[in-house]
This record gives C-alpha cells, structure tokens and sequence, in this order.
C-alpha cells in the first residue's frame, strides 16, 4: 500500500485556505496540537481523531508565548524530518501539517522571529518579562485567560504558562479552523482549560480529552523523558507507581486525600524526587479536596534531575 505523504503548510493563510476549501466539499477536519518531538502518546492522539473527523491536521510549532525566560525553550526537543516519518507511518495517514516559523505579530508587519525555536535570553528575567515572547520584544499584546482554571497546579509554579497556551491554541483554532482537536489527558489541567476556553468563547470546535500513553514500564510518555539520564528514569518509574497505589487505597476505602498525598509525595521522595505539587482535585473545577465523595483526579508535577514530568490518575468512586 502506497505511503500518503502529507501537505506541508507553514503559512497561516495558506493553511487556513486549505481548511476552507476542504470543508467547502464537506469534509470535516481534525486538529492535533503538537511542540514536536512526536511519540506514540501524540500517534494516539491522531488515531482518537481519525474516529471523529474525515481529515486530520497535526501542527507543529514550539510556542515561545508558553515559556517564561528561565525555562527550556531553547532545549526543547525537535527533529522535524523525524516527525513527519512517523506521521507517514501513521494508520489511515495524516493530511496536512501545519508548521509555522512564526504564529506571533512582530509589530513590524514583517513577521519576523517568534518562532518555533531558539534561545530565550534569561538576563532579561526580574525586569517585568514574563514570556520568552515579550522578552523578544515583538509586537504581540492580546492574551486569553481562563482565569480560575489557571491558578492551581501547574499555574503557581508556571504562573504565566496556561495563558500562553491558550492564547496560541485559540490563534490554531482561528487559523486551522477545526471541527474537532484532541488533546492528552496527561497535561490535565491544559485539556480542561481549553475545554472551558471553548465553552466560554463560543468555539465551534469539540474538545476530545484521550488517554494518557504509558511506555511499557508506566512511565507517562513526553517529549522531554529524552533528557532523563538512565538512572533518573528509573526513578521516574515512582510517579506512575505511587499513583497507582493511592487509586487502589482509595477504591479500598481510603478517601482521605492528605493521607493519599503524604503515600504518593513519601515514595517519590524516597526515589529521589523533588515535588512541585501533587494535588487531588475535582475532575472538572480543579477545586482541591480534603475527601473524596466525587470523581477526582491526583495530579503531580515531579523534577527528576533537570527534568520536570507531569503525571496523573482519575479516581471515580
């Protein structure tokens, strides 16, 4: 059977001709969001949209708006001809590839830098400076905010991520103009914002939350396991196995969540792992519990070395 090579489109006009004229003839279109560096968590989130739309769009851009000066932009792992190997490979194929150099107005109508890579200079840090977007200086100033959704979890450590999120998730919405986009449930609170963006901003898109992917040994996969070192990604294998066992404890009849978290935060520590938080939240507010008496979901962000890993398992008693 023939490979079907997929489009590739880095302009936002371009792209959004394309969308217009594939709708024109009744196809419906599907949007995965993508940094890149794909794996075979982001393959399923492709398969999961094959079930819904009659064509499907991955885009691939790093979006400088999501990082603060001090984080991993510029380590951020890419291998673009990678990337689309795999897409090739991908049952039922991909059909277009949106791969901008640059989503963000640099004020000069140029459309110069902001792109999808490069350095982001942390001298700039402390002197009001809260993205590697406006450490820049360019011309962007409109941002959207889910603004209670965002303050738990990943928002008190990365206080300005989930607005560069969504800002550059509504800019795809606005360009690709999807019928249906999928996301992964292990960026948790990401697919719940983006779901309550979508409901409160009227997007005529469906939000799909898929399943996390798991490597053989439970490790949750992410682009950013490639910099564990071997030993620290045997460590890892503690976030996954704690979790698991606070599931269990809970389905036996132990709902008291600080007793959950001190299980989970003890076997991660013991391995050698530094919390950022680990949290038991309602699945849909995100408000913190002290009991469990209604789905929820244990959500932990974890360093290991250098490298910062999400994680997170639902609980419906």
């Amino acid at each position: 059977m023939a490979v079907r090579e997929a489009e590739i489109i880095s302009s936002k006009d371009e792209m959004r001709r394309w969308s217009r004229w594939m709708r024109s003839q009744g196809k419906t279109i599907g949007l995965v969001p993508s940094m890149g560096y794909l794996h075979q968590g982001h393959i399923s989130l492709i398969e999961e949209a094959h079930k819904h739309t009659d064509l499907i769009v991955v885009s691939i851009y790093v979006n400088p708006g999501q990082f603060s000066p001090s984080e991993d932009l510029s380590t951020y792992p890419s291998d673009f001809h990678g990337d689309l190997q795999k897409l090739m490979a991908v049952p039922g194929g991909v059909d277009a590839v949106f791969h901008p150099h640059n989503l963000y107005d640099d004020g000069s109508g140029g459309g110069g830098g902001g792109g999808s890579s490069g350095d982001c200079d942390v001298r700039e840090e402390g002197k009001g400076v809260v993205s590697c977007l406006e450490e820049r200086g360019f011309g962007h100033e409109t941002w959207v905010r889910v603004e209670r959704l965002e303050k738990g979890m990943c928002g008190k450590s990365r206080p300005m991520f989930f607005r560069g999120v969504a800002t550059v998730v509504s800019k795809l919405f606005n360009i690709v103009e999807p019928d249906v986009a999928v996301f992964g449930k292990k960026d948790y609170q990401q697919w719940r914002i983006i779901t309550r963006m979508v409901r409160d901003l009227d997007f005529s898109v469906k939000i799909i939350g898929s399943e996390i992917v798991r490597e053989a040994d439970g490790l949750a996969m992410s682009s950013r396991n490639v910099h564990l070192s071997p030993e620290e990604r045997e460590k890892a294998l503690s976030i996954n196995r704690s979790l698991s066992r606070a599931k269990l404890a809970a389905e036996k009849g132990q709902t008291d969540c600080r007793e959950l978290r001190d299980l989970v935060i003890q076997v991660i520590e013991e391995a050698g792992g530094r919390i950022d938080y680990a949290e038991i939240v309602e699945q849909e507010s995100l408000v913190a519990v002290e009991e469990i008496r209604n789905p929820v979901v244990f959500c932990v962000a974890v360093w290991f070395g250098k490298v910062r890993l999400l994680d997170n398992v639902e609980i419906n008693l």
